[in-house]
């Protein structure tokens, strides 16, 4: 009898295992587990920083998730944001399960599986809010809350172990653009049931006050374009914004203008959102780009993507005159309705500085509010759910530490709040929680059609490129007499401009002459080595005449007679 006593608490534990979207902005996925059953929490990509050059994305590893792929229920997807749904089409390759989310992020999702070729090999349910889905031990509902895309989701996650709050990202908006406010009844209903974790967004969390409502970004607009009748206006912002975009199409409507749509992105999202009823446009409103010409440019409105200074986005494109339709004139005026996400500042520094040098007028004040709760609407949460331990999630370090002290200050006890990191595997019960393992986890990354085939050393020798070139010597040997039958040539690429460094070249060549000759002249046969030394003598003579440290390449070609 006290042996099952002792079983019972890990039996009554559920696993939880972030396989992304901590320590960072993005890459959002989470996987639960009990017993024979994992569900799996969005499943997103994050952009790649400045210093991994060429990488397109970044999608989380599910080593895990492949080694465990016979107990994967399936993908419960909280709403339709790149850093929640991105990854999809590359992780439903390697584990193919079913995929759960509401009508407008199951839109969003199948346009991607489409572009990938993966639109009937996907299984896809649509599920409305207040709706839940039975997978495997677990029972999933879903939560109307608000964000800056429609329909999004918190998750209430029935376990054997408890209920989990999963909020995804959230804010509380009383007066949306689109639809009901969030579900706040029902989020207290739980409460009262009693929560065992709440996982809640953390990327606000270091804001005090609330999010201000998406409505007052439409009156900033309405504002805007009264003030700008005789003069182009260009919006740039999310192309999941579909709220925004109703209400640029709003004011363009109310002042007689028409609206162009443009950027690949905003283009699909937009015709989803339409096409599902998601947005409404006004008959004869939405021109084509080709059509532009057609109108005077005061009676036209151009929604674009390139709102974080993207470098091949419309709105860069128009900047660095490399768009093929548009081109920016002296008195547009450029509306930039997002704010940069961290690290991205510099970049859209330089856009606006390329319009303005163009002429063009940029307002970027008052334009944007924020999709995620900020510091009190984060306490309604906890208020409402009273859970027993929090789970800071969304958001890099400084977020969830932020989320950590909110949550401690809404009565959560110290040793209740878990701080997780990617890889973690936590187990959770109504008796405690620990830490059990941490499995492979990171990022993979995405270069063109290569999924993980760039890893460090790649990216290690990208760099090294980029900040110090290459030095490529290239000489032919006779296989059998080892004998030097030409060269050895110096080409040199992003290290000097060879015209004007005749002299370092020249004795560079000299150094390669001699370093060859020395390995001839003692009968070194291996390339290997000869290559070695090519590489050690060229090195040491160009750290002391310029203090750079370039990539050398030998290339030993062979003859055999």
């Amino acid at each position: 009898m006290k042996k099952q006593k002792e079983q019972e608490p890990n039996h009554n534990k559920i696993r939880i295992i972030p396989l992304g979207g901590l320590e960072q902005i993005g890459m959002n996925m989470t996987a639960f587990e009990y017993g024979d059953d994992i569900i799996v929490v969005d499943c997103g990509m994050a952009f790649p920083s400045d210093d991994m050059l060429g990488i397109d994305m970044v999608i989380p590893d599910v080593t895990y998730l492949k080694e465990n792929i016979h107990k994967v229920r399936g993908f419960v997807i909280t709403h339709g944001h790149e850093d929640h749904i991105g990854a999809l089409p590359y992780v439903l390759r390697e584990i193919p399960a079913p995929v759960y989310s509401t009508k407008l992020t199951i839109g969003l999702i199948e346009n991607k599986l489409k572009e990938h070729e993966m639109l009937r090999s996907t299984k896809r349910k649509v599920i409305r809010h207040g709706q839940s889905v039975n997978l495997g031990c677990f029972r999933v509902e879903f939560i109307k809350t608000n964000h800056s895309i429609q329909d999004a989701s918190a998750l209430a996650i029935f376990s054997p172990a408890g209920i989990i709050v999963h909020t995804g990202d959230f804010k509380i908006d009383y007066t949306p653009v689109f639809g009901e406010p969030a579900d706040l009844p029902r989020f207290a209903e739980l409460g009262k049931k009693g929560v065992l974790a709440l996982m809640c967004d953390s990327t606000n969390a270091i804001r005090k006050g609330f999010t201000m409502s998406e409505k007052t970004v439409g009156q900033r607009f309405d504002s805007i374009f009264s003030e700008h009748q005789n003069q182009r206006i260009i919006v740039a912002t999310f192309a999941s914004n579909v709220d925004r975009v109703q209400q640029i199409i709003n004011s363009a409507y109310k002042y007689g203008r028409k609206v162009v749509v443009e950027g690949r992105s905003m283009v699909n999202v937009i015709g989803v959102a339409t096409e599902l009823g998601y947005i409404n446009i006004p008959e004869n409103t939405l021109i084509d780009i080709d059509h532009l010409k057609n109108y005077k440019p005061e009676k036209t409105v151009l929604v674009t993507t390139g709102s974080q200074g993207e470098s091949m986005a419309a709105l860069s494109r128009m900047a660095a005159n490399i768009h093929k339709k548009v081109s920016i004139r002296p008195g547009d005026v450029i509306i930039l309705s997002s704010t940069p996400i961290p690290g991205n500042e510099k970049a859209v520094a330089n856009v606006i500085n390329e319009l303005e040098a163009k002429g063009a007028e940029v307002i970027n004040q008052d334009t944007h509010v924020s999709g995620h709760a900020c510091e009190e609407e984060i306490k309604l949460m906890y208020s409402l759910v009273r859970p027993k331990y929090s789970i800071p999630v969304h958001g890099e370090f400084r977020h969830l530490t932020a989320q950590k002290h909110i949550a401690i200050s809404m009565g959560v006890p110290k040793e209740n709040v878990v701080t997780m990191q990617t890889g973690d595997v936590i187990e959770i019960g109504e008796e405690g929680w620990e830490l059990k393992d941490h499995v492979q986890a990171g990022g993979v990354l995405v270069d063109g059609l290569g999924i993980g085939d760039v890893g460090n050393i790649v990216l290690r020798d990208r760099q090294n490129l980029a900040a110090n070139g290459i030095i490529i010597v290239v000489l032919t040997l006779d296989r059998a007499s080892n004998q030097l039958l030409a060269g050895p040539d110096i080409v040199s690429r992003g290290f000097v401009y060879v015209r004007e460094s005749e002299d370092l070249m020249g004795e560079a060549q000299n150094i390669v002459d001699d370093a060859v000759q020395d390995c001839l002249d003692r009968n070194i046969s291996d390339w290997g080595k000869i290559k070695h030394v090519i590489r050690d003598s060229l090195s040491g003579y160009l750290w002391k005449k310029m203090k750079r440290n370039p990539m050398i390449l030998p290339i030993i070609m062979e003859v055999d007679e």
